[in-house]
Protein backbone atom coordinates (compact mmCIF):
# COMPACT_ATOMS: atom_id res chain seq x y z
CA UNK A 1 0.00 0.00 0.00
CA UNK A 2 1.29 3.38 -0.68
CA UNK A 3 2.24 5.50 2.03
CA UNK A 4 0.23 8.15 0.04
CA UNK A 5 -2.82 6.93 0.27
CA UNK A 6 -3.16 7.21 4.24
CA UNK A 7 -2.20 10.72 3.51
CA UNK A 8 -4.40 11.32 0.78
CA UNK A 9 -7.53 9.96 3.13
CA UNK A 10 -5.91 11.75 5.73
CA UNK A 11 -6.73 15.44 3.85
CA UNK A 12 -10.06 14.22 2.07
CA UNK A 13 -11.78 13.48 5.88
CA UNK A 14 -10.45 17.40 6.84
CA UNK A 15 -12.13 18.62 3.66
CA UNK A 16 -15.10 16.66 4.17
CA UNK A 17 -15.32 18.60 7.65
CA UNK A 18 -14.66 21.55 6.39
CA UNK A 19 -17.19 21.58 3.54
CA UNK A 20 -19.80 20.54 6.06
CA UNK A 21 -19.29 23.34 8.89
CA UNK A 22 -16.60 26.08 7.82
CA UNK A 23 -19.62 27.80 4.93
CA UNK A 24 -22.26 27.77 8.31
CA UNK A 25 -19.49 29.68 10.65
CA UNK A 26 -20.27 33.35 11.46
CA UNK A 27 -17.86 35.74 10.24
CA UNK A 28 -13.77 35.37 11.74
CA UNK A 29 -15.60 31.52 13.32
CA UNK A 30 -15.23 29.80 9.98
CA UNK A 31 -11.26 31.37 8.96
CA UNK A 32 -10.44 30.51 11.95
CA UNK A 33 -11.66 26.82 12.57
CA UNK A 34 -10.65 26.31 8.65
CA UNK A 35 -7.19 27.11 9.65
CA UNK A 36 -7.48 24.75 12.53
CA UNK A 37 -8.05 22.06 10.29
CA UNK A 38 -5.51 22.86 8.09
CA UNK A 39 -2.75 22.91 11.29
CA UNK A 40 -4.64 19.31 11.75
CA UNK A 41 -4.09 18.08 8.36
CA UNK A 42 -0.47 19.28 8.54
CA UNK A 43 0.37 18.56 12.37
CA UNK A 44 -0.81 14.69 12.48
CA UNK A 45 1.86 13.07 9.95
CA UNK A 46 4.05 15.91 11.08
CA UNK A 47 3.99 14.34 14.49
CA UNK A 48 5.47 10.60 13.03
CA UNK A 49 7.88 12.04 10.63
CA UNK A 50 9.02 14.12 13.49
CA UNK A 51 10.01 11.59 15.52
CA UNK A 52 13.12 11.13 13.58
CA UNK A 53 14.61 14.31 15.00
CA UNK A 54 18.12 13.96 16.98
CA UNK A 55 16.82 15.57 19.86
CA UNK A 56 14.33 13.93 21.73
CA UNK A 57 12.72 17.22 23.06
CA UNK A 58 12.00 18.26 19.54
CA UNK A 59 10.49 14.57 18.90
CA UNK A 60 8.47 14.76 21.78
CA UNK A 61 6.98 18.40 21.10
CA UNK A 62 5.87 17.04 17.49
CA UNK A 63 4.57 14.39 18.84
CA UNK A 64 2.66 16.33 21.86
CA UNK A 65 1.40 18.61 18.90
CA UNK A 66 0.77 15.70 16.22
CA UNK A 67 -1.35 13.17 18.49
CA UNK A 68 -3.60 15.89 20.28
CA UNK A 69 -4.08 16.99 16.87
CA UNK A 70 -5.01 13.34 15.93
CA UNK A 71 -7.32 13.04 19.08
CA UNK A 72 -9.50 16.26 18.40
CA UNK A 73 -9.76 15.24 14.20
CA UNK A 74 -11.22 12.11 15.39
CA UNK A 75 -13.67 13.80 17.51
CA UNK A 76 -14.34 16.19 14.92
CA UNK A 77 -14.91 13.50 12.77
CA UNK A 78 -17.35 11.97 14.53
CA UNK A 79 -19.39 14.73 15.08
CA UNK A 80 -19.50 15.96 11.64
CA UNK A 81 -20.86 12.43 10.69
CA UNK A 82 -23.30 12.43 13.81
CA UNK A 83 -23.92 15.80 12.41
CA UNK A 84 -24.82 14.76 8.66
CA UNK A 85 -27.03 11.57 10.00
CA UNK A 86 -29.08 13.51 12.34
CA UNK A 87 -29.76 16.27 9.43
CA UNK A 88 -30.97 13.56 6.78
CA UNK A 89 -33.20 11.53 9.78
CA UNK A 90 -34.83 14.93 9.90
CA UNK A 91 -35.50 15.65 6.28
CA UNK A 92 -37.95 12.96 5.59
CA UNK A 93 -39.62 13.64 9.38
CA UNK A 94 -40.58 17.23 7.62
CA UNK A 95 -38.32 18.42 9.96
CA UNK A 96 -36.89 22.13 8.66
CA UNK A 97 -33.27 21.14 7.65
CA UNK A 98 -31.84 24.69 6.63
CA UNK A 99 -32.79 26.29 10.81
CA UNK A 100 -31.01 23.59 12.09
CA UNK A 101 -27.75 23.70 9.72
CA UNK A 102 -26.27 26.69 11.25
CA UNK A 103 -26.72 26.03 15.00
CA UNK A 104 -25.32 22.04 14.59
CA UNK A 105 -22.36 23.72 12.56
CA UNK A 106 -21.46 25.75 15.49
CA UNK A 107 -21.82 23.04 17.69
CA UNK A 108 -19.49 20.28 16.37
CA UNK A 109 -16.14 22.40 17.25
CA UNK A 110 -17.63 23.87 20.31
CA UNK A 111 -18.19 20.29 21.38
CA UNK A 112 -14.94 18.93 20.04
CA UNK A 113 -13.19 21.66 22.34
CA UNK A 114 -15.51 20.61 25.25
CA UNK A 115 -14.70 16.96 24.57
CA UNK A 116 -11.05 17.65 24.33
CA UNK A 117 -10.43 19.20 27.42
CA UNK A 118 -12.44 17.09 29.20
CA UNK A 119 -10.42 13.40 27.52
CA UNK A 120 -7.09 15.46 27.78
CA UNK A 121 -7.65 15.88 31.65
CA UNK A 122 -9.08 12.20 31.87
CA UNK A 123 -5.86 10.85 30.38
CA UNK A 124 -3.50 13.20 32.03
CA UNK A 125 -4.90 12.49 35.80
CA UNK A 126 -3.35 9.68 37.82
CA UNK A 127 -5.06 6.54 37.15
CA UNK A 128 -7.94 5.61 40.05
CA UNK A 129 -8.11 2.49 41.45
CA UNK A 130 -10.29 0.25 40.49
CA UNK A 131 -11.09 -3.38 42.66
CA UNK A 132 -12.21 -5.95 41.28
CA UNK A 133 -12.91 -9.14 43.81
CA UNK A 134 -12.50 -13.00 41.80
CA UNK A 135 -14.42 -15.66 43.46
CA UNK A 136 -11.58 -19.00 43.33
CA UNK A 137 -13.53 -22.60 44.33
CA UNK A 138 -11.42 -23.81 46.71
CA UNK A 139 -9.06 -20.89 47.37
CA UNK A 140 -7.26 -21.96 50.60
CA UNK A 141 -7.67 -20.04 53.67
CA UNK A 142 -4.07 -18.45 53.69
CA UNK A 143 -4.86 -16.79 50.06
CA UNK A 144 -8.29 -15.08 51.01
CA UNK A 145 -7.87 -11.51 49.99
CA UNK A 146 -4.70 -11.87 48.50
CA UNK A 147 -4.00 -8.74 46.31
CA UNK A 148 -2.61 -8.03 42.58
CA UNK A 149 -2.07 -4.50 41.75
CA UNK A 150 -2.25 -4.57 37.53
CA UNK A 151 -0.93 -2.20 35.55
CA UNK A 152 -0.81 -2.20 31.51
CA UNK A 153 -0.69 -0.42 28.95
CA UNK A 154 1.05 3.03 30.49
CA UNK A 155 2.64 3.12 27.64
CA UNK A 156 6.02 5.37 28.28
CA UNK A 157 7.40 7.64 25.37
CA UNK A 158 6.66 11.00 23.92
CA UNK A 159 3.67 12.03 25.82
CA UNK A 160 3.99 9.78 29.49
CA UNK A 161 7.39 10.42 31.11
CA UNK A 162 8.11 9.46 34.53
CA UNK A 163 6.51 12.24 37.08
CA UNK A 164 3.21 10.66 35.30
CA UNK A 165 4.92 7.28 36.20
CA UNK A 166 6.05 7.99 39.61
CA UNK A 167 2.73 9.05 40.11
CA UNK A 168 1.62 5.93 39.44
CA UNK A 169 4.12 3.67 41.76
CA UNK A 170 3.27 5.67 44.40
CA UNK A 171 -0.51 5.15 44.02
CA UNK A 172 0.02 1.11 43.63
CA UNK A 173 3.20 1.35 46.61
CA UNK A 174 -0.14 2.85 49.19
CA UNK A 175 -2.35 0.01 48.46
CA UNK A 176 0.43 -2.51 49.99
CA UNK A 177 -0.55 -5.07 47.47
CA UNK A 178 0.86 -9.07 47.57
CA UNK A 179 2.07 -8.79 44.18
CA UNK A 180 2.63 -5.95 41.45
CA UNK A 181 1.36 -7.21 37.79
CA UNK A 182 2.36 -5.11 34.40
CA UNK A 183 0.58 -6.67 31.76
CA UNK A 184 2.31 -5.33 28.89
CA UNK A 185 2.75 -2.18 26.31
CA UNK A 186 4.87 -0.83 29.23
CA UNK A 187 6.52 1.82 26.55
CA UNK A 188 6.84 2.75 23.03
CA UNK A 189 10.66 3.76 22.36
CA UNK A 190 13.92 2.30 23.11
CA UNK A 191 15.40 1.50 26.15
CA UNK A 192 18.54 4.42 25.54
CA UNK A 193 15.57 6.98 25.63
CA UNK A 194 13.28 6.12 27.97
CA UNK A 195 15.56 4.68 31.09
CA UNK A 196 15.59 7.60 32.77
CA UNK A 197 11.07 7.68 32.51
CA UNK A 198 10.80 4.09 33.40
CA UNK A 199 13.54 4.11 36.53
CA UNK A 200 10.13 5.07 39.36
CA UNK A 201 9.38 0.70 38.76
CA UNK A 202 12.85 -0.12 40.39
CA UNK A 203 10.41 1.64 43.55
CA UNK A 204 7.70 -1.06 43.23
CA UNK A 205 6.81 -2.41 46.30
CA UNK A 206 4.60 -5.77 47.21
CA UNK A 207 5.28 -8.73 49.37
CA UNK A 208 6.19 -11.08 46.14
CA UNK A 209 7.56 -8.50 43.95
CA UNK A 210 6.21 -7.32 40.53
CA UNK A 211 6.17 -9.38 37.69
CA UNK A 212 5.82 -8.51 33.98
CA UNK A 213 4.64 -9.55 30.46
CA UNK A 214 5.66 -8.34 26.91
CA UNK A 215 3.02 -6.57 25.01
CA UNK A 216 2.55 -6.12 21.38
CA UNK A 217 4.45 -2.24 21.64
CA UNK A 218 7.32 -3.93 23.56
CA UNK A 219 7.99 -5.71 19.98
CA UNK A 220 7.95 -2.57 18.44
CA UNK A 221 10.82 -0.97 20.87
CA UNK A 222 13.29 -3.60 21.26
CA UNK A 223 11.72 -6.38 23.67
CA UNK A 224 14.93 -7.96 23.98
CA UNK A 225 16.40 -4.85 25.77
CA UNK A 226 13.66 -4.13 27.78
CA UNK A 227 13.40 -7.23 29.23
CA UNK A 228 16.49 -7.21 30.50
CA UNK A 229 16.57 -3.79 31.45
CA UNK A 230 13.17 -4.52 33.43
CA UNK A 231 14.91 -7.52 35.12
CA UNK A 232 17.65 -4.80 36.55
CA UNK A 233 14.95 -3.06 38.25
CA UNK A 234 13.66 -5.64 40.31
CA UNK A 235 10.76 -6.87 37.72
CA UNK A 236 10.33 -10.53 37.20
CA UNK A 237 9.55 -11.12 33.44
CA UNK A 238 7.77 -14.08 32.61
CA UNK A 239 8.07 -15.37 28.62
CA UNK A 240 5.98 -18.45 28.76
CA UNK A 241 6.99 -19.60 32.20
CA UNK A 242 5.74 -19.53 35.57
CA UNK A 243 7.20 -18.91 39.25
CA UNK A 244 5.90 -20.71 42.81
CA UNK A 245 4.66 -18.09 45.39
CA UNK A 246 4.59 -19.43 49.09
CA UNK A 247 1.92 -16.97 50.98
CA UNK A 248 1.39 -18.10 54.59
CA UNK A 249 1.77 -21.82 54.10
CA UNK A 250 -0.05 -22.03 50.95
CA UNK A 251 1.01 -21.79 47.30
CA UNK A 252 0.05 -19.83 43.95
CA UNK A 253 1.09 -19.79 40.64
CA UNK A 254 1.76 -16.88 38.61
CA UNK A 255 2.69 -17.57 35.34
CA UNK A 256 2.92 -15.14 32.29
CA UNK A 257 2.84 -15.50 28.21
CA UNK A 258 3.99 -13.36 25.86
CA UNK A 259 2.73 -11.28 23.40
CA UNK A 260 0.53 -13.70 20.56
CA UNK A 261 2.34 -11.39 18.22
CA UNK A 262 5.24 -12.16 19.33
CA UNK A 263 6.51 -14.40 17.06
CA UNK A 264 6.12 -12.66 13.98
CA UNK A 265 9.26 -10.59 15.08
CA UNK A 266 10.96 -12.83 17.60
CA UNK A 267 10.17 -16.87 16.41
CA UNK A 268 11.39 -18.20 19.55
CA UNK A 269 8.85 -16.07 21.65
CA UNK A 270 5.94 -17.82 20.26
CA UNK A 271 2.87 -16.78 22.93
CA UNK A 272 1.95 -20.55 24.60
CA UNK A 273 -0.26 -20.82 27.91
CA UNK A 274 0.91 -24.45 28.19
CA UNK A 275 4.40 -24.08 28.06
CA UNK A 276 3.84 -21.37 31.02
CA UNK A 277 2.00 -23.99 33.34
CA UNK A 278 4.79 -26.91 32.80
CA UNK A 279 6.06 -27.96 35.88
CA UNK A 280 3.12 -26.47 37.95
CA UNK A 281 1.56 -28.10 41.00
CA UNK A 282 -1.71 -30.43 39.87
CA UNK A 283 -3.24 -30.09 43.47
CA UNK A 284 -7.02 -30.62 43.80
CA UNK A 285 -9.10 -27.25 41.97
CA UNK A 286 -8.20 -24.15 44.16
CA UNK A 287 -5.99 -25.54 45.81
CA UNK A 288 -2.83 -24.00 44.33
CA UNK A 289 -4.64 -20.68 42.23
CA UNK A 290 -3.11 -20.29 38.38
CA UNK A 291 -3.00 -16.85 37.46
CA UNK A 292 -1.82 -15.88 34.36
CA UNK A 293 -0.66 -12.38 32.67
CA UNK A 294 -1.01 -11.95 29.20
CA UNK A 295 -1.30 -9.13 27.30
CA UNK A 296 -4.02 -9.46 24.87
CA UNK A 297 -7.47 -10.87 26.11
CA UNK A 298 -7.63 -13.50 23.50
CA UNK A 299 -5.10 -15.13 24.76
CA UNK A 300 -8.32 -16.68 27.06
CA UNK A 301 -8.94 -19.60 24.97
CA UNK A 302 -5.46 -21.12 25.94
CA UNK A 303 -5.40 -20.06 28.73
CA UNK A 304 -8.64 -22.07 29.85
CA UNK A 305 -7.63 -25.07 27.69
CA UNK A 306 -4.00 -25.09 29.87
CA UNK A 307 -6.43 -25.46 33.18
CA UNK A 308 -6.05 -20.97 34.62
CA UNK A 309 -8.29 -19.64 36.95
CA UNK A 310 -7.62 -16.19 36.45
CA UNK A 311 -6.47 -14.09 33.40
CA UNK A 312 -5.29 -10.67 33.60
CA UNK A 313 -5.48 -8.63 30.46
CA UNK A 314 -5.33 -5.51 29.17
CA UNK A 315 -4.38 -3.76 25.36
CA UNK A 316 -7.83 -2.86 24.60
CA UNK A 317 -7.76 0.17 26.45
CA UNK A 318 -11.52 -0.12 26.92
CA UNK A 319 -11.56 1.76 23.41
CA UNK A 320 -9.89 4.72 24.75
CA UNK A 321 -12.00 7.12 23.40
CA UNK A 322 -16.16 6.93 22.58
CA UNK A 323 -17.44 5.32 19.90
CA UNK A 324 -14.14 3.67 19.28
CA UNK A 325 -15.19 1.17 21.85
CA UNK A 326 -17.60 -0.54 19.74
CA UNK A 327 -14.83 -1.43 17.32
CA UNK A 328 -12.84 -3.45 20.31
CA UNK A 329 -15.05 -7.20 19.66
CA UNK A 330 -13.71 -7.11 16.19
CA UNK A 331 -10.39 -8.41 17.70
CA UNK A 332 -10.84 -8.64 21.17
CA UNK A 333 -13.19 -11.24 22.99
CA UNK A 334 -13.68 -8.46 25.89
CA UNK A 335 -13.22 -4.97 25.93
CA UNK A 336 -13.22 -4.14 29.53
CA UNK A 337 -14.02 -5.81 33.37
CA UNK A 338 -14.75 -9.20 34.54
CA UNK A 339 -15.70 -12.27 32.22
CA UNK A 340 -16.11 -15.73 32.61
CA UNK A 341 -15.28 -18.41 29.74
CA UNK A 342 -15.60 -21.75 30.93
CA UNK A 343 -13.68 -22.35 34.84
CA UNK A 344 -11.49 -19.58 33.93
CA UNK A 345 -12.13 -15.82 34.92
CA UNK A 346 -10.92 -13.07 32.90
CA UNK A 347 -9.99 -9.68 33.99
CA UNK A 348 -9.61 -6.66 31.12
CA UNK A 349 -7.92 -3.41 32.11
CA UNK A 350 -8.86 -0.32 30.59
CA UNK A 351 -5.27 0.71 30.97
CA UNK A 352 -3.07 2.68 33.04
CA UNK A 353 -1.92 5.06 30.64
CA UNK A 354 -3.22 6.00 27.46
CA UNK A 355 -2.08 5.47 23.75
CA UNK A 356 -1.64 8.27 20.60
CA UNK A 357 -4.03 10.95 21.40
CA UNK A 358 -3.46 12.27 25.30
CA UNK A 359 -7.49 11.31 25.81
CA UNK A 360 -9.94 9.70 27.51
CA UNK A 361 -13.45 9.75 26.89
CA UNK A 362 -15.72 6.94 28.29
CA UNK A 363 -13.04 4.85 29.24
CA UNK A 364 -10.92 6.14 32.24
CA UNK A 365 -7.61 4.73 32.84
CA UNK A 366 -7.12 2.21 36.31
CA UNK A 367 -4.61 0.74 38.54
CA UNK A 368 -6.39 -2.85 39.36
CA UNK A 369 -6.83 -3.99 42.61
CA UNK A 370 -7.89 -7.50 42.17
CA UNK A 371 -8.22 -9.94 45.11
CA UNK A 372 -8.90 -13.44 45.19
CA UNK A 373 -11.87 -14.32 47.41
CA UNK A 374 -13.38 -17.59 48.04
CA UNK A 375 -16.67 -18.59 45.76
Amino acid sequence: MSPMLPLSLLALLHLYIGWRIVPLLPGAAGWTFAALLLASALLIPAAFLGRRARRRATADRWSWAGMLALGVFGILLVLTLARDALLLLAWPLGTAVPPLAAPSALGVPLLAAAATLWGLANARRTARVKRVDVPIAGLPAPLHGFSIAQLSDIHVGPTVKRPYLQAIVDRVNALEPDAVAITGDLVDGRVQDLHQDVAPLAQLRARHGSFFVTGNHEYYSGAAEWTAHLRTLGIRVLMNEHVLLAHDGARLVMAGVTDPMAHHVEPADRSDPQRALAGAPTDATGATPRVLLAHQPRSAEGAAAAGFDLQLSGHTHGGQIWPFNFFVPLQQPYTAGLHRLRQLWVYTSRGTGYWGPPLRLGAPSEITLVRLVPA
